[in-house]
């Protein structure tokens, strides 16, 4: 679907009275800025590594903001690869120049917004209506107390994937505290479980904006992504839960009283927030149902398109399907669906829509941002003939791409503490090492998949998840090390260990 269909051209017979046009020859290769006194691949490489060392330090140590940090870093790495400001900016007069910031940039915005929009708005739908809450409640219910940390887990499997990661707990935490308090046992047992959950969902399944960036850069169709990350995903995410409950049952951490009063302040700001957007504060709950056929609607109509691609011959039925699975009009059409059945249904006015819409939009600019510089890094990467060496000397290394790519993403991870970050980063360099090698959409897939779980890998100190869980829940930095960074590395071995058993038959 996203894949740019190529046409070979018919071959052309020279005849005797016209001479054979010779093929056009491939530019130079850059000389200027740092090529001038290391010229070659070497000095190629030592701009990559100057450039990634130089992105870290922004980020890391004079804490630049993430979108400001990769451009800078893309302008340098272009400019030090010999690159002409024409070649990164184009001309101010009209003319055939093309530039590398603004298509690096447009190429993976034209892509990537729209679906973080739609999906975004959505999931703030679900959270201002009570989906979330009713989605656990029930769970509970069903498994029961013995099983409620898994019923914790489901919850932030299922509810994860409309929602951003820092939103799941937000809007769940006031459940695990209540569970934790009337069971008496750690809130390592609840919450690990349901942080394993959204972390899962967060780092391999659209709409989440790591997966959807790194399928636009590698033009991989979104049905992909989805069918190999819950089969990477899913494995990953029970060998987390099963961390979960070893280190629960060994390191007690009780519900502080502050936490049991912030609960009590999240559930009032987000009966604040219906308030403000007109919702009336005693509608009749949600049922499970709705939820999940709001949520699992986009999911099988984009795998449906994906493969009747396969499996169907070229017809109108063929293109029906295959408009209603596209990313666009899936996540609108259960966009619309939350509309009505969450909202208009139950009272809401068109004002409150709006309103519920309209703010969910406002974090989203800066993962937006983040997501088109990684574009343009990824494009001046390319440009400037950097890509190209990278992926000679990475072939020479003699390892499958898909270890290199996740062993960047999980060094890119831990050194500067992003997930997005570590993905468009690590997808703008991997991208040129797949270039050419006929790999299938399913394999390449599963690359991202790796790139993926390494941009999870060990959140520490630097990680704002870090802190979020750990004051959220009212675990020790100590503890916090000891559980949830642990916790997202089993999340991360085992999701790509899953990706790479996968990739040998795929």
């Amino acid at each position: 679907m996203f894949l740019a269909a190529t046409t070979a051209s018919a071959a052309t017979t020279a005849t005797p009275a016209t001479p054979a046009t010779p093929a056009t020859s491939p530019p130079p290769p850059h000389t200027g800025g740092l090529l001038a006194l290391i010229p070659g691949t070497a000095g190629l490489l030592t701009v990559a590594a100057l450039g990634i060392a130089l992105l870290l330090v922004l980020i890391i140590k004079v804490r630049l903001q993430p979108f400001v940090a990769l451009l800078t870093v893309s302008l340098a790495v272009g400019l030090a690869a010999g690159l002409s400001v024409t070649e990164l900016f184009g001309t101010v007069q009209k003319s055939d120049a093309v530039s590398l910031i603004e298509t690096g940039m447009g190429g993976i915005l034209g892509h990537v917004a729209i679906i973080i929009g739609l999906g975004t708005m959505l999931g703030a739908i679900l959270e201002v209506s009570g989906g979330a809450e009713v989605l656990s409640t029930r769970l509970l219910r069903l498994f029961g107390e013995r099983r409620e940390p898994l019923a914790m887990g489901l919850t932030g499997l299922i509810f994860g994937i409309p929602v951003f990661f820092d939103v799941g707990i937000f809007v769940l935490a006031p459940i695990v505290y209540a569970a934790a308090k009337r069971s008496g046992k750690s809130i390592l047992l609840y919450c690990m479980p349901l942080l394993a959950g959204l972390s899962m969902t967060h780092a391999f399944l659209p709409p989440h904006p790591g997966p959807v960036a790194a399928a636009g850069l590698f033009k991989v169709d979104l049905g992909w992504i989805i069918l190999m990350g819950l089969i990477c995903g899913i494995p990953a995410v029970l060998a987390a839960w099963g961390y979960a409950a070893w280190i629960g049952k060994r390191l007690f951490v009780g519900v502080p009283q502050d936490m049991v009063e912030a609960a009590e302040e999240a559930r009032a700001a987000v009966t604040a927030e219906k308030a403000a957007a007109g919702v009336k504060p005693h509608e009749a709950p949600v049922s499970l149902g709705t939820v999940l056929t709001i949520i699992g609607t986009p999911l099988l109509l984009i795998l449906l398109a994906t493969f009747s691609s396969i499996a169907l011959a070229p017809s109108p039925g063929r293109s029906v399907i295959e408009f209603f699975g596209h990313p666009f009009v899936a996540l609108t059409i259960a966009l619309l669906m939350s509309y009505y059945l969450l909202g208009v249904r139950r009272g809401w006015s068109r004002t409150s829509l709006e309103t519920v819409s309209t703010a969910s939009l406002k974090p989203v600019g800066n993962i937006i941002l983040v997501v088109g510089a990684g574009g343009v890094f990824g494009a001046v990467l390319k440009g400037s003939g950097v890509a190209t060496a990278l992926s000679d000397t990475f072939h020479n290394v003699g390892l499958p791409v898909i270890v290199l790519a996740y062993l960047l993403s999980l060094v890119l991870r831990v050194a500067q503490g992003s997930a997005t970050v570590a993905i468009v980063t690590t997808a703008g360099i991997v991208v040129p090492l797949v270039e050419g090698q006929g790999l299938s959409p399913a394999h390449l897939a599963l690359i991202i998949m790796a790139i993926s779980a390494g941009s999870i890998f060990a959140s520490h100190v630097n990680d704002g998840g870090f802190w979020m869980v750990s004051k959220y829940f009212g675990i020790s930095e100590r503890d916090t090390l000891k559980s949830w960074t642990v916790l997202e590395s089993v999340l991360s071995v085992a999701g790509f260990a899953v990706a790479a058993l996968v990739s040998l038959v795929v």
